[in-house]
């Protein structure tokens, strides 16, 4: 194959080659990176290409290989070895969580699911626990209604009180999640 050939045959391909490096790198600067690498290894190693084969898939396998390779390459490099006796891999990039905020927004919703009466409590808390409400229903011998009907007013006084101590139960809610 003539490099006039192999070059009207690969820019044939442009369109799909950058929707699949896209697709693999989900940012448009490194899938026009990854492009470009792919066509500079495919035109050194065009010579390696068999006339009769599928060109496509050829220039797609040169493209995934070295999304791979980067990508291994980018691991390692994240990765550091602390050669203490324990011999752990740490990675680089984490950072240490500091849950104290969350722990007593936390013990203050318990205290309001503490301050409900009991026959709102109760139920909320198998729900909370992960019951279903016809178990719920069957281990306090209540009907089912009833208890659909205590856990919905649980939640209701829970958010009142959220909103009464904090004005917005979206706020609690995004101060919860942070």
């Amino acid at each position: 194959m003539s490099i006039l050939e192999f070059n009207t045959q690969f820019n044939k391909l442009h369109k799909l080659l950058h929707a699949f490096a896209y697709n693999l790198t989900k940012n448009s600067e490194d899938a026009a990176d990854l492009y470009q690498e792919t066509a500079l290894r495919a035109l050194s190693n065009k010579d390696k290409f068999r006339p009769g084969t599928n060109f496509k898939a050829w220039s797609f396998t040169i493209m995934k290989n070295i999304f791979i390779n980067n990508y291994r390459k980018k691991v390692k490099r994240n990765t550091i070895i602390d050669n203490t006796d324990n011999q752990f891999f740490i990675n680089s990039g984490s950072t240490v969580e500091n849950d104290a905020e969350t722990n007593m927004l936390m013990k203050e919703l318990h205290g309001m699911i503490d301050k409900l009466e009991d026959n709102l409590r109760t139920p909320f808390l198998k729900h909370c626990e992960g019951f279903k409400y016809q178990e719920i229903a069957d281990e306090l011998e209540l009907p089912l209604g009833t208890v659909k009907s205590r856990i919905f007013f649980a939640r209701k006084a829970i958010k009142e009180m959220i909103h009464f101590q904090y004005g917005d139960v979206d706020m609690f809610q995004t101060r919860l999640a942070s």
